[in-house]
């Protein structure tokens, strides 16, 4: 068995994909003709060849332009759809799946128009792929903590279709620390929370979001080696890190694969995670980000599997709904 399709044999969760980032130019272009949508590139080529992303705003200022497009529940249904078929054959079992409103409220588009989209995709995922999958709703931190307080607001009739909350958008400059009193509430809800927290920005952020969010996972998290303090507290603590290995280098977080601190993560004892993030725009589907990280890391098959197994360890579900995917597992 070759390393491609042993990887894809790995029973996975997706712990770190935000579906508006599952947007394939080629749908892009479909769902703008649909609406009457007007896109700033010409073709899909064109919109290919601006993926050339100088940091984290300058891929945003793409995918907000490109998320204009989704306006109608068909439109989202369309959107997680695929993304679900590609996650099957990458061996996924289980995704957690963020969706960010303050990108489509804003525009007029309806809490609720987004939410059916999505959960009737999931749905459908359950039925025919057999994936199980969890929603996940961000709030975008380059916006004032009160968009966040009335998004919660917004959603408070859906909560029981809604398993927990993230933190994403721009790092830089917008520490965990201004929405600590909108995750209190939220885990006064019972919601779930993470954060994205260490790419951007410094090791700091993933201490707040740990201490001040409550973040039972922490998103990219790649920065934590600046801490040793922090690193031996993730280890001990066994918190779940979602890593986005092609992301990372797509927004030149580390300049090549062998800069990635992923393999000294690893070794040190953390949870790690491997994700796509906004797979349409880094290059790659889960499975990709396993075979390039491998590869360009020196990953063995055991390494491979022990990721494997951590993110199903880390998803938001049940013991005995885990219990299978564990059985499926190869022997560590």
């Amino acid at each position: 068995m070759d390393l491609a399709t042993y990887i894809r044999a790995l029973p996975k969760a997706e712990l770190h994909l935000h579906i508006e980032g599952t947007l394939e130019p080629e749908m892009m272009f479909e769902l703008g003709r649909r609406n009457g949508v007007a896109l700033p590139f010409a073709s899909v080529e064109a919109t290919r060849a601006a993926y050339a992303f100088q940091d984290l705003q300058s891929f945003l200022d793409i995918y907000y332009a490109g998320a204009a497009v989704l306006v109608r529940e068909e439109d989202f249904f369309d959107l997680a759809w695929a993304y679900f078929r590609r996650a099957a054959e990458d061996g996924v079992v289980h995704a957690e799946l963020f969706f960010d409103p303050q990108t489509h409220t804003a525009r007029g588009v309806p809490f609720a128009t987004v939410l059916d989209g999505l959960e009737r995709a999931a749905a459908r995922a359950r039925e025919e792929l057999g994936i199980s999958s969890r929603l996940i709703l961000c709030f975008l931190r380059h916006l004032p903590e009160a968009g966040a307080f009335a998004t919660l607001e917004e959603a408070r009739p859906h909560l029981a279709r809604i398993h927990g909350v993230g933190l994403d958008s721009s790092e830089a400059g917008h520490p965990p620390s201004e929405f600590a009193r909108v995750f209190a509430r939220c885990r006064e809800l019972g919601l779930h929370a993470v954060a994205h927290a260490g790419e951007e920005g410094p090791a700091a952020y993933i201490t707040e979001a740990l201490d001040l969010l409550g973040a039972e996972r922490v998103d990219h998290g790649v920065r934590c080696l600046e801490d040793p303090a922090l690193v031996a507290r993730l280890a001990r603590d066994q918190t779940p890190l979602t890593v986005c290995p092609l992301s990372n280098l797509k927004l030149r977080v580390f300049p090549t694969m062998a800069d990635h601190t992923f393999k000294r993560m690893l070794d040190a004892g953390l949870r790690v995670t491997i994700n796509s993030d906004d797979p349409a725009y880094f290059g790659g589907y889960v499975a990709r980000n396993y075979l390039e990280t491998a590869e360009g890391l020196g990953l063995t098959r055991k390494d491979l599997a022990t990721v494997a197994r951590n993110s199903l360890l880390a998803s938001f579900v049940t013991d005995e709904e885990r219990a299978p995917w564990l059985v499926r597992s190869p022997a560590l």
